[in-house]
């Protein structure tokens, strides 16, 4: 028997299945140090891109919600697919995003990490999330893509949904968003490859973007388009009043939706440390 093929044979098989539970969390705790001892500079420019990245997921999903011949279930559902675009990427790719790592949590919990390199996690990355999403907004503006069919008026109406409603929905549609966000990231966790990370991506994301739940990243690219096009005299559809669309009623949005994210996503984190991880007697 020749020397390749003695190697050949003892070459382990490749494991295709998933990660176990138990497995996944033990990862995710390990995640969550690495990003509680990523410095200031390397946290910056992940974290523009997740924004970025989130954005264009954002924009991927109004093109469909453009189209009043597609009836509200297709619509919802078929642009909801469409947005996990920017999940897939932020997992592919590697950047910080804000809902994202509410899943620290859990090596928090763990004793892993400690309290204060976590909240500055979380407020530096939420922040350049914000300055990731914001270019997005001016280059679409910019770029004319709002004189696309229905677009510009697709932005006008999704953002003025958003900050109409009450402060206890928004906060309650934040837990549930980031419950299923979370669940996305950790079945990313447990794929082998980008196949695996982008299909246990698709139907969490999917479900809470069809469902109307609300996202403070991608709000943050939804609010502020839909503010500087009703700013700038962007012609409004019958019956529409843009004045609704504020800054007041941004920051409205985005406080509620933001500490509801946070609880969704500390909820999947302790409820995997508790089940699989190693806690002090």
């Amino acid at each position: 028997m020749g020397e390749a093929e003695k190697t050949e044979q003892k070459a382990p098989a490749l494991s295709v299945d998933s990660l176990a539970p138990a497995a996944i969390e033990a990862k995710a705790e390990g995640i969550g140090v690495g990003k509680a001892s990523l410095t200031f500079w390397k946290t910056v420019p992940l974290a523009i891109a997740a924004g970025f990245f989130i954005g264009l997921g954002g924009l991927y999903f109004t093109l469909f919600m453009s189209d009043p011949a597609i009836s509200f279930a297709v619509q919802r559902c078929a642009g909801a697919v469409a947005f996990s675009l920017g999940l897939s990427l932020v997992i592919i790719c590697g950047s910080e995003l804000f809902t994202g790592n509410a899943l620290m949590t859990g090596a928090l919990a763990a004793g892993r990490i400690r309290l204060a390199p976590m909240l500055a996690n979380w407020v530096t990355v939420w922040v350049f999330n914000l300055v990731g999403a914001l270019l997005l907004v001016f280059l679409v503006y910019f770029s004319g893509t709002p004189n696309l069919g229905g677009m510009g008026a697709a932005m006008m109406k999704i953002a003025a949904g958003k900050v109409t409603l009450p402060w206890g929905t928004l906060f309650c549609k934040g837990i549930l968003c980031n419950v299923l966000v979370c669940l996305a990231v950790w079945t990313g966790f447990a794929g082998r490859s980008v196949t695996d990370k982008i299909l246990g991506v698709i139907l969490p994301v999917s479900g809470f973007v069809a469902l109307g739940f609300e996202h403070s990243v991608a709000n943050m690219y939804f609010l502020p388009t839909g503010y500087i096009l009703a700013l700038t005299g962007f012609p409004a559809p019958a019956g529409f009043d843009p004045s609704v669309i504020t800054l007041g009623g941004i920051l409205w949005n985005l406080s509620a939706v933001t500490l509801g994210n946070i609880v969704g996503g500390m909820m999947v984190a302790l409820v995997y440390w508790w089940a699989f991880g190693k806690r002090k007697a």
